[in-house]
């Protein structure tokens, strides 16, 4: 039988309190398990970055809350969030695995971190956008996205509309051309990019992991990392 993927999952911290603990909850592991992949927690160690590109098969960068480069915002506009080691290694990860076109997957601020490494622009506050702008900070709150057509997304959840949890506070505002946004919410905030260059680059705002013990057709995205991942070797 062969070897099941092996997927580098970087750690989360309690930056909102003091940042000296890893701090993630433990369904990233299960949805990765559960989608057949075999998932390893990744401590914020710049010496371990190049062997952990080299030794597994895909990445994924989970939810969290620390502050991004100033470049990566509107003009004007500066993040809210604390400073976090997590950044450096956070990128020489993503940048390690998308060189060698391993697969990446992020999820909420994992999503802003793909999308600010390929020029697109964040808002510290999506609730300043307007007074059309839904809540997005409210944990247990579902809300529709509508998925857009032709997008690897779309090829994965092969549907058109999925219900999903929200709780951030940060959001992409402005893409490149590098980039597509997969999914939006009712009021138009991207709520899913990816990178087309790539052979598996995605980002999802939502917490897809929250849905791993259930039947939730967005779980297939987890499948959909494990299965690029295994054509990685």
């Amino acid at each position: 039988m062969p070897a099941k993927p092996r997927i580098a999952v970087i750690m989360d911290e309690n930056t909102s309190v003091d940042g000296t603990r890893y701090d993630m909850t433990k369904k990233y592991f299960v949805a990765v398990h559960r989608a057949g992949g075999l998932p390893f927690g990744i401590p914020y160690v710049m010496d371990m970055v190049e062997s952990v590109v080299d030794a597994f098969d895909g990445f994924m960068s989970v939810g969290g809350r620390f502050a991004f480069p100033n470049e990566w915002f509107a003009e004007g506009q500066v993040s809210k969030a604390p400073h976090s080691e997590r950044l450096d290694v956070e990128l020489a990860l993503m940048r390690g695995f998308l060189e060698r076109n391993k697969p990446v997957l992020g999820i909420c601020n994992g999503m802003q971190v793909l999308a600010g490494l390929h020029g697109c622009r964040l808002s510290p506050d999506v609730r300043a956008m307007g007074p059309h702008i839904l809540e997005h900070d409210k944990r247990d709150h579902l809300h529709p996205v509508a998925i857009e057509d032709n997008t690897r997304l779309f090829q994965i959840v092969g549907r058109r509309e999925l219900s999903v949890n929200t709780f951030h506070r940060e959001a992409v505002i402005e893409l490149s051309d590098r980039v597509v946004a997969s999914a939006h919410a009712a009021d138009s905030v991207i709520e899913a990019i990816e990178v087309p260059s790539r052979r598996f680059a995605l980002g999802v705002q939502w917490h897809q992991e929250l849905f791993a013990d259930q039947d939730h057709p967005g779980n297939t995205i987890f499948t959909a990392l494990v299965q690029a991942a295994g054509q990685s070797r």
